[in-house]
């Protein structure tokens, strides 16, 4: 008998009554599995194990409502860890627990496409409860297969969020006692609880009758995502063999006699919510969203006007805590939201008040931004010695650093392809008034410098953030300081073989 779908296997088997069994493979499943060379017929899921049964019915759901081309399927650490073998989809593999972060990633970057989170009972209900109770309740338009079979599979049996009080486990060998390791987790009761879900059901693949009803339930939680509905979670109740020393009829039967009076199957949610028509996020142009009145700048170009002479610009801010690095970094980036631009303000520091190590990633873009951290920044702000020796060698070819002090460390090599510029700008801020200024010198000569964004922009962003007089003068005298040494010092220096001005 023949069958001319992709990748379908066809064996017709008569039986003794006369009908003819039909054994096919989907065409959402490889031709052959390239995890080991020598095993390319087969999965790596032991005999019985309930996730090859969840494959398939997954697979054949996902052929009938015709969205392969359109699938990308999240698996993350566990049993199931090798799916990007099997499934002829779009594939992402993830950290574990991580999966419902990423599938919400990545529906919100693709919303046309069809995104299953894949998940098993030790990654979902423990590491990853923060990220699948989140996900649930912001109603992400993602579908979650939540694989229940009460133990960890994949390292070696332990006890799990889902282990049956008694089940003995090698992390609870007198088997689990509430009064020690707690109760097991409703994951499905609990999610039910939670406002913005569409469609949450646990199903069991216990018995032919039970596991044609999980096919249903899968099949109507891709619908809904097909449908543009909200978060859609299915929990299956699952065999593992090997781990609970049974064999495949034996844990098949263990599923319906021991898990499902504990875990009832049930539809525990199945209604669209309301959600508030103002749901949406906002959208470009940016200025327009904050209603920010364009502001004439120093040299006369309007805010949001400025011509932008990069696709992507990367600034690096590094100093210690209390020299205003982090709140450089977050000035540069509303000066960028209010010129138009995609940006991100990546922090990082230590526990520490003041004299800690902090530095900060700012990305400047007329395009999407990928990732919020810097490898090799155009441009690095070093407000400290320290920042200089251990973040100047990051700096990209051609790129820029600007120094606080009057000359580099006499020992310090300048990383080839790269500039430098000292300024005092600490010196400077203390001369008008206020050490507090430092990092707005130092602005106003990256500006100046680079010509990344407009110096009008900048002042229209500090006089919203400073409400006193005398330090918005302060703050406006500190930006033009840094802009002034630029002007007269560098660009004097450079013209002029002598370093003096005429």
């Amino acid at each position: 008998m023949a069958d001319e779908s992709k990748n379908a296997v066809v064996e017709p088997v008569v039986s003794n009554n006369g009908y003819e069994l039909i054994h096919s493979k989907s065409p959402l499943f490889y031709d052959l599995y390239d995890r080991k060379s020598e095993l390319k017929h087969q999965t790596h899921y032991c005999p019985g194990c309930g996730h090859g049964v969840a494959h398939k019915l997954i697979a054949e759901a996902l052929q009938e409502l015709g969205v392969q081309d359109k699938t990308i399927f999240v698996s993350p650490v566990g049993c199931s860890v090798f799916a990007y073998y099997y499934f002829d989809v779009g594939n992402v593999q993830v950290p574990h627990g991580r999966a419902p972060a990423s599938a919400t990633a990545i529906k919100r970057a693709c919303p046309d496409k069809i995104v299953i989170s894949y998940q098993g009972d030790g990654d979902l209900a423990a590491i990853g409860t923060a990220e699948i109770i989140h996900a649930a309740n912001r109603g992400e338009k993602i579908t979650v297969f939540f694989v229940n079979n009460a133990i960890y599979g994949m390292t070696g049996g332990q006890m799990a969020p889902t282990t049956l009080v008694g089940q003995k486990s090698t992390t609870s060998p007198w088997g689990r006692r509430p009064v020690n390791e707690g109760f097991p987790l409703h994951m499905a009761e609990l999610i039910s609880t939670l406002e913005a879900p569409v469609y949450v059901e646990r199903v069991a693949l216990s018995d032919n009758k039970n596991i044609m009803k999980a096919r249903r339930a899968i099949k109507k939680a891709l619908e809904n995502q097909c449908n543009g509905a909200g978060f859609s979670f299915v929990e299956i109740l699952s065999p593992c063999p090997t781990i609970w020393g049974k064999d495949p009829v034996e844990a098949r039967r263990w599923v319906l006699e021991a898990m499902v009076p504990i875990f009832p199957l049930n539809v525990f949610r199945d209604h669209k919510p309301e959600m508030p028509v103002n749901n949406a996020p906002p959208q470009r142009p940016v200025p327009d969203v904050l209603e920010i009145t364009p502001v004439e700048g120093a040299h006369g170009a309007a805010t949001g006007m400025h011509a932008h002479h990069f696709k992507n610009f990367t600034i690096k801010v590094a100093g210690f805590g209390g020299q205003g690095v982090l709140l450089l970094g977050q000035l540069l980036t509303e000066m960028g939201m209010r010129e138009g631009l995609e940006v991100s303000w990546l922090p990082s520091y230590g526990p520490e008040m003041r004299s800690g190590s902090a530095h900060c990633h700012v990305c400047l873009s007329q395009e999407r931004i990928g990732s919020p951290l810097i490898s090799h920044p155009d441009a690095l702000i070093a407000m400290n010695e320290i920042s200089l020796r251990k973040f100047a060698p990051q700096v990209a070819q051609g790129g820029l650093i600007l120094y606080n002090r009057d000359t580099l460390p006499d020992d310090f090599a300048l990383p080839p392809g790269v500039r430098a510029i000292c300024i005092p700008a600490s010196e400077m801020a203390d001369k008008l008034g206020s050490m507090k200024t430092t990092n707005i010198v130092m602005m106003g000569a990256l500006l100046e410098e680079t010509e990344c964004l407009s110096p009008g922009t900048a002042m229209g962003v500090i006089e919203d953030k400073v409400k006193k007089v005398a330090l918005l003068e302060t703050n406006r005298k500190a930006l033009a300081a840094g802009r002034e040494f630029i002007d007269h010092q560098v660009r004097i220096a450079v013209t002029q073989p002598d370093g003096f001005a005429e």
